[in-house]
């Protein structure tokens, strides 16, 4: 019998392996009752890892993301066993305007060398020149697609794309003969393709992620195809009912009589599959008169938003566009008033032999689209703040200072982005704003305003950095760190619109009315709050407001002295938009600091009693709204000489979410007694008191000789 709704929820049979599972993390969480300063004791055994190979490295232990290659794999999958790392720890963020009332989408499909590359480890890499993406506000839709069976959206993915409001669909895929053998067991009754179906919404539940993209790339059976669409319905029911936001797209490729036969564009042949879903991905064979087609086609009329006619980059096979002429492609779909679903634009990154030249074909790359592009609006509330981190870099900063000094790689750690744009001024001048590795305020990168300021302009250069919807009801303060080059001031200008108005006329009609603050001086009250460091410039501002909606910040570059042509450089390292109330009120404690799922490894060298690498799982509990990361660090206690003084703490790593996952580190022979330290880290670069900290003991001995 097919699962009702209610049965939809994972419900496994308690097994022998269950019952196991379940009183293992009962002893593990049991530490989440023990007083703060209480300490774990741990007996050291070496050996190997235990964790399941599919979610940690088998060597570290570092945490994984992966898909799903067998259907036996799917149907067998259980929430009990998914890994809690590969869980989006950023929910989807609101916008403006919302997905539903964009009559022209844009979908980004990435295909990606197989998939599961650097993007595969939770907590980030050490890579050198990775492929990132950061045009998000940019887009609507994101979906990770690989030629996996089920291909479950890496975290860092989820985390970046929900950041900026864009909603994530994971890919669902058959293919060949193999794929044809798989539908004919799915799909060959009721029962078969609800079973499938309510482990697709379970896994969407469990990750945090908002659908799939169904492509049946083989030929259907006459009763395999007469069930597609009920599969497709029932799928596309139980997600909007279970899932926020969800959606589900069909790829166009089988078509009502089960040929495996690309349409390039949605007709009588596959409309049964449209119907059946949220929408649909042409192939990428078509042309205008394609376009033309389907927009007089009936079964279009009123979901046209719904159709996202396909652009592969790569340009394979006789397409419009594609490469750095993708820009032809979305000039005809958009004069047909279609969304567009670009596939594989990494192709900037994968057609580069100096792969280090990455960042500037990506900008040309997307420069070239943005007239056919519209911008969505983040809209969540205060505090909004920005270090223009696009989640990798040459070297990791905090506060201006190195944190680490090496390349590395984490989607999960991108700030919220800006608009990247380059323009040209009346009278020779000009301006550009690009992401810069080579100096940052915070995390791996600053924002560069590169321009000349003409002779003959006298008003000031206005960059537009971030479109936003948020709400403004209070006494807020405005802050920016920059560094500039001579001969220009910088200052921040706030775009706000009146909340009623905007509401009553919409936005094409809602009256801008834009702010020039004074800044503070440095003796303000609220300028205690801050750190500062040596060669970056702060300009904090007080405003109070109320009942309005910031829509721009801007930053004005106005030229210092006598008129005459000025070449100008300023590196942004931060922007906020705080509450003061919030700014002043003192931040809440980390709480429950639980470790568990310790593994011991022996380290490496020529020592004959090389340290034992540690290897262990913290979470703990904290208002997500408030922080930006979280910092791990930990030092020596006691060990076996208790002369030997306690240790400095010294840093792990980041954590992006409320767990983390210490690996390989080295610590001192037992018996030792070490801390693990967890420091909040706030949006407000409001520094949190240690004793707010949270922190726990673990006391470890070496096991008995036998």
């Amino acid at each position: 019998m097919a699962q009702t709704g209610e049965e939809i929820k994972d419900t496994p049979a308690r097994n022998q392996d269950d019952r196991h599972t379940e009183v293992k993390r009962s002893r593990l969480e049991s530490c989440l009752d023990q007083p703060a300063e209480s300490s774990i004791y741990e007996v050291i055994k070496y050996g190997p890892s235990p964790l399941p190979a599919k979610h940690y490295d088998p060597d570290t232990t570092e945490p994984t993301s992966c898909g799903l290659h067998t259907m036996e794999e799917l149907l067998s999958w259980r929430r009990s066993e998914a890994s809690p790392f590969n869980v989006a720890s950023v929910p989807l963020a609101p916008r403006e305007p919302s997905l539903g009332s964009c009559l022209r989408r844009t979908l980004v499909s990435h295909d990606m060398m197989g998939g599961y590359l650097d993007d595969r480890f939770v907590q980030g890499t050490n890579a050198e020149t990775p492929f990132a993406f950061y045009h998000w506000c940019y887009i609507d839709i994101f979906n990770y697609f690989t030629h996996q069976l089920v291909s479950i959206p890496p975290a860092v993915w989820t985390n970046a794309a929900h950041k900026h409001g864009v909603i994530v669909l994971g890919t669902f895929i058959t293919e060949w003969t193999d794929g044809a053998t798989k539908c004919e067991a799915f799909l060959k009754d009721e029962e078969s393709y609800r079973s499938v179906a309510d482990k697709l919404v379970q896994i969407s539940q469990c990750y945090g992620f908002e659908g799939w993209l169904i492509n049946i790339e083989n030929p259907l059976s006459e009763a395999a195809v007469k069930n597609a669409p009920l599969f497709l319905q029932y799928l596309t029911e139980q997600m909007h009912e279970r899932v926020p936001s969800s959606v589900v797209l069909w790829y166009d490729s089988v078509i009502q009589n089960g040929d495996l036969k690309w349409q390039n564009e949605l007709n009588d042949s596959n409309r049964m599959f449209f119907d059946s879903c949220d929408g649909f991905f042409t192939n990428y064979n078509w042309t205008e008169q394609s376009l033309e087609s389907m927009k007089e086609y009936s079964g279009v009329q009123g979901r046209q938003a719904d159709v996202y006619v396909g652009v592969d980059v790569f340009a394979r096979g006789e397409v419009v566009g594609g490469m750095l002429d993708t820009n032809k492609a979305l000039d005809l779909i958009r004069k047909h008033n279609f969304s567009a679903a670009i596939f594989a634009p990494g192709w900037v990154y994968e057609s580069l032999d100096d792969k280090t030249e990455f960042r500037q074909k990506q900008d040309k790359f997307w420069a070239l689209l943005l007239d056919y592009l519209y911008v969505h609006r983040p809209a969540s509330p205060l505090p909004f703040a920005s270090s223009f981190c696009q989640g990798f870099g040459k070297a990791l900063y905090w506060r201006g200072q190195k944190e680490k000094t090496s390349s590395w790689f984490n989607l999960s750690a991108q700030d919220l982005q800006p608009l990247y744009s380059q323009m040209d001024l009346e009278g020779g001048g000009w301006l550009k704003s690009s992401g810069c590795p080579e100096e940052a305020w915070s995390g791996g990168c600053s924002l560069l305003l590169d321009g000349r300021v003409p002779a003959d302009l006298s008003a000031p250069v206005c960059a537009r950095i971030f479109s936003l919807h948020v709400p403004l009801d209070s006494r807020i303060l405005v802050a920016l760190i920059y560094k500039a080059s001579p001969g220009i001031s910088i200052s921040l200008q706030l775009n706000t619109t009146d909340v009623h108005h905007f509401t009553q006329n919409g936005q094409q009609d809602a009256k801008t009315i834009s702010l020039t603050p004074e800044a503070l001086d440095n003796g303000h009250h609220l300028m205690k709050h801050f750190l500062k460091t040596d060669g970056w410039s702060f300009r904090c501002s007080e405003l109070e407001l109320h009942g309005s909606i910031l829509r721009e910040v801007c930053v004005l570059i106005q030229r210092d002295g006598e008129p005459g042509d000025v070449p100008f450089s300023c590196r942004l390292g931060k922007i906020m938009v705080v509450d003061v109330v919030s700014l002043e009120a003192p931040p809440p404690a980390v709480q429950g600091v639980c470790v568990e799922d310790l593994v011991w490894l022996r380290g490496s060298g020529t020592s004959p009693h090389p340290s034992p690498l540690l290897n262990a799982t913290l979470r703990w509990e904290y208002s997500s709204e408030l922080v930006h990361h979280f910092k791990v660090h930990w030092r020596r206690l006691r060990g076996p000489d208790p002369r030997v003084p306690p240790g400095q703490l010294e840093l792990v790593g980041r954590a992006h979410a409320n767990r983390f996952r210490v690996t390989e580190l080295a610590v001192p022979e037992p018996p030792s007694l070490l801390e693990l330290v967890v420091e909040p880290v706030l949006l407000m670069d409001v520094p949190v008191p240690e004793e707010l900290w949270g922190r726990r003991q673990l006391s470890y001995t070496e096991a008995a000789a036998q």
